[in-house]
């Protein structure tokens, strides 16, 4: 059986566009990434992971039990809202949330949902106040919290806001003028161009937020399907490449005010950065998270660059991409070890 949502890349022709662009002076790398978009296409996809069992919920937000049974210490997974939390339990041999119940842990994830029309009016702060503060107040002990990307970010502010027995984010942008004048201007005339349809809608499409990743680096994201034309169909590689993109290319739209707030607050005004971010009625900055907190930073990120950082004072460099700091070959070395390292080392709760 055939099990893709679909056979992107989404949208597919800006995707035709960037490769006509891209490749305009150079046949043969048109040749090969048109060869790799069809057997992309193609491709037989594996069985998707069974979800993780729902333990609670919160409007449209669910808690999802990775450690069944486990009796290890709570440690709370926040992804971005942009692309689907599978990503921290994509695949039988490549998942963070299972490799932590076997380190001994009781991991949990969140899972945003996809937002409806009702929920246009919810901001970036607003799911720290509607849904992350109250979920962690349903655990027995405090959890551990571990924020991935865009989660980090609001994972940092929740993090400030309730007691917590650590905190630890993974690429998670927090000064905003990391991405330099060029990188936020272009995000800027993005954001120009859908907020009229996002407005009608109440919501973000996924699409127009692809775009605007693809736009950071369009000469990689072409040359990443030429080299899957390279790669027997058969390897390991060639499978995680399929994994990876197809949960790429899946994604819940952002309610209107969410995206709003990225683009026009966050983006453009760098209010996390300048301690002018307000979240639960006044204003958070890191230094009001009092628990332990260590910062995992990609070193040759373009989604997440490491200027966007935290600025955590245990900061700690490694990986080269921004989903490979997650699920990349080396992983459990540059990541999955050290993090549950530290874990293992917090003190417990009194």
């Amino acid at each position: 059986m055939d099990f893709a949502s679909q056979h992107g890349p989404r949208p597919l022709p800006l995707f035709l566009a960037m490769l006509r662009s891209e490749s305009a002076e150079n046949p043969e790398l048109a040749q090969a990434a048109l060869e790799g978009l069809r057997r992309f296409q193609a491709a037989k996809r594996e069985r998707p992971m069974r979800a993780l069992p729902v333990r609670r919920r919160r409007g449209r937000v669910r808690l999802r039990d990775g450690g069944v049974g486990c009796e290890g210490r709570p440690v709370l997974f926040i992804p971005s809202l942009i692309n689907p939390p599978s990503i921290l339990d994509l695949s039988r041999d490549r998942s963070l949330i299972r490799w932590m119940r076997g380190q001994g842990f009781h991991p949990w994830l969140i899972d945003w949902g996809t937002p409806g029309v009702k929920d246009r009016d919810i901001d970036a702060a607003g799911h720290v106040e509607r849904f992350l503060l109250p979920l962690i107040a349903t655990f027995p002990e405090p959890p551990v919290l571990v924020g991935y990307c865009l989660g980090g970010t609001l994972a940092m502010a929740a993090a400030a806001r309730s007691r917590v027995a650590g905190f630890a984010a993974i690429a998670a942008p927090w000064h905003f003028t990391g991405y330099g004048d060029e990188a936020r201007a272009a995000m800027a005339a993005q954001w120009a161009a859908i907020k009229p349809t996002s407005e009608a809608l109440g919501l973000v499409p996924m699409e127009a937020l692809q775009a605007g990743f693809w736009r950071l680096d369009p000469g990689r994201t072409i040359a990443k399907y030429a080299a899957f034309a390279a790669l027997d169909p058969r390897s390991e590689a060639a499978r995680r490449f399929i994994r990876l993109e197809d949960w790429a290319n899946q994604g819940a739209p952002l309610p209107h005010a969410f995206g709003r707030e990225l683009f026009e607050e966050l983006i453009a005004q760098d209010r996390p950065g300048q301690g002018q971010w307000r979240v639960a009625g006044t204003t958070v900055t890191p230094a009001q998270c009092d628990a332990p907190s260590v910062e995992f930073v990609a070193t040759a990120d373009r989604i997440v660059p490491a200027a966007t950082a935290i600025g955590l004072s245990d900061r700690r460099a490694g990986g080269t991409g921004h989903v490979g700091m997650v699920v990349g070959g080396r992983a459990e070395h540059q990541l999955w070890q050290p993090l549950a390292d530290w874990i293992t080392q917090l003190p417990t709760p009194k």
